[in-house]
């Protein structure tokens, strides 16, 4: 700029001639006009030791950001305002945020930002898996008011070929159900194994692992004689592909179309899959899928046929709250971690002093509570939280010390862990809980007759230690009375040795 003022000064340009060209104020003009090289200098050297008002808190702010390098401006800013509180008017948080990067780039201190790492995998066989998603979208219809539709989606994982259907209501388990049958009969078969979202209408509990679906949706299942796989709960990346087809239908098919009626929605949409969805090259898999599908189509099973059964039941009605419970005589009752959804109603059922919260889509029991006498409190079931504050590492060896260190209660949990490490979590948390009650010999004796059974679960864990009476006694040797069974010590291990076979115990306890 200085340069610039002295160029158009000689070219006889006036001060307000230069300050006009230059876009800058009258007085920078006059302040640089008579100045002198070696005097701009000197005044250039000077303002660069100018100090700023935030220079004083440089020092606090690197002993911040070495200590924990990924600190964000705003708690930098929350913790000099704690500690300067007299000074905080003059702490600007864009300053601030000025500041803080050039103290990262002075000091090579960059910020860490915590990255998941993903691994590619291969497509399953043909035929093996499909995957099966629900979206939802805003549109206009002919009168321009906004119509909100939901969408089910499938798509066959190996030939990335789809099929999908439109609501006008938010759909029910029948809606769910009869959505696989069209799909079926689109495809002309079905897959070994479907993977799904953790919804509603198809499941009711995760159940530490063993997953109870709604009576309706597992009846279908087990009719269909399909394999089920839940993705675990905010892991959309479990099923990559049906999400990119649900954003497919929602914004290359739906996006912008009048809605008229659902009949014709549902046809333009197979319209669509005929002409665009199943028809252009996939961008993974680089090939058609409609051409793809020719050679899956000859490895999917054949479709049974069921009859539907539904039987929705009616009661008090209630809304889920946001804290995910209900209200019922100014009490609390809570329900599973993520059962909320928005207008999500449940009925009520009173047995006695037992209150049943019962899902008005499905009719499949979502929680029950023993009904307080009192006001305002909160009645909370243990097992609708979840304790994410121990390692699985450390909640193994928190079970074993528990259960104590036996060879054999050692197997029972490895054998867990390798059977459900997805819900391993909520395995051994149970586990913890039901062996709380139980004695050193009770618990020997639950998880030998597991062992002998092949009952890999915390659930049969804790319905064999239920029935305990039934069970033979471990200390019984040579009783004719029952099976016998000792422990055995070998240096620091200890063992079971199991004298007599499985046929005694099924003879003992009266099984045929």
């Amino acid at each position: 700029m200085y340069s610039k003022i002295h160029q158009l000064k000689e070219d006889k340009l006036s001060k307000r001639q230069v300050a006009k060209k230059l876009n800058i104020d009258y007085k920078t003009v006059t302040k640089y006009w008579n100045m002198k090289p070696q005097e701009y200098a000197k005044y250039q050297k000077k303002t660069k030791r100018r100090t700023r008002k935030l220079d004083k808190y440089e020092k606090d702010i690197l002993i911040m950001l070495k200590t924990h390098s990924d600190y964000k401006v705003s708690q930098i800013l929350d913790r000099l305002s704690e500690k300067y509180c007299d000074q905080k008017k003059e702490i600007k948080y864009s300053t601030l945020r000025r500041l803080v990067n050039e103290i990262r780039d002075k000091y090579e201190i960059p910020k860490e930002n915590q990255v998941r790492q993903y691994q590619a995998i291969s497509d399953p066989p043909f035929g093996y898996q499909a995957q099966v998603d629900l979206g939802t979208i805003i549109l206009k219809n002919s009168f321009d008011n906004n119509i909100r539709l939901y969408c089910i989606a499938i798509v066959l994982s190996k030939s990335r070929y789809k099929f999908a259907e439109w609501f006008d209501h938010p759909p029910k388990t029948a809606d769910f159900i009869n959505f696989h049958e069209k799909a079926f009969r689109y495809f002309n078969g079905m897959p070994k194994e479907i993977v799904y979202d953790q919804d509603r209408l198809l499941i009711v509990s995760e159940n530490y692992g063993d997953i109870i679906y709604t009576a309706d949706f597992e009846n279908f299942r087990q009719h269909k004689k399909f394999k089920t796989f839940i993705c675990k709960t905010s892991d959309p990346e479990s099923k990559g592909r049906i999400e990119s087809v649900v954003k497919y239908l929602k914004y290359n098919f739906a996006q912008y179309r009048i809605f008229e009626d659902i009949e014709s929605f549902n046809q333009k949409c197979l319209e669509w899959l005929k002409r665009t969805g199943n028809s252009n090259i996939h961008g993974t898999i680089k090939k058609v899928p409609a051409e793809v599908f020719k050679k899956e189509q000859l490895h999917l099973k054949p479709v049974p046929k069921i009859r539907l059964k539904h039987s929705p039941k009616d009661s008090i009605t209630r809304n889920i709250r946001k804290d995910n419970t209900i209200l019922y005589r100014s009490n609390r009752y809570t329900v599973p971690l993520g059962t909320y959804r928005k207008n999500k109603f449940v009925y009520l059922e009173i047995y006695g002093s037992q209150l049943k919260i019962i899902d008005s889509k499905t009719g499949e029991i979502i929680a029950e509570h023993e009904l307080s006498p009192n006001k305002g409190e909160l009645v909370q079931n243990r097992n609708h939280l979840r304790d994410h504050s121990l390692k699985i590492d450390e909640l193994y060896q928190k079970t074993l010390n528990q259960l104590g260190k036996y060879e054999i209660i050692k197997t029972f949990l490895d054998k867990i862990r390798k059977k459900k490490p997805r819900y391993v979590r909520d395995q051994y948390n149970l586990i913890l809980k039901v062996s709380r009650q139980l004695t050193t010999e009770q618990i020997l004796k639950t998880i030998k007759f597991c062992i002998d059974n092949n009952l890999w679960s915390a659930t049969e864990f804790k319905s064999v230690s239920e029935n305990l009476s039934k069970l033979p006694d471990l200390s019984r040797v040579n009783d004719n009375s029952g099976p016998d069974i000792k422990i055995e010590t070998q240096g620091d291990s200890e063992s079971f040795t199991e004298v007599r076979s499985l046929s005694e115990y099924e003879k003992y306890m009266g099984v045929k």
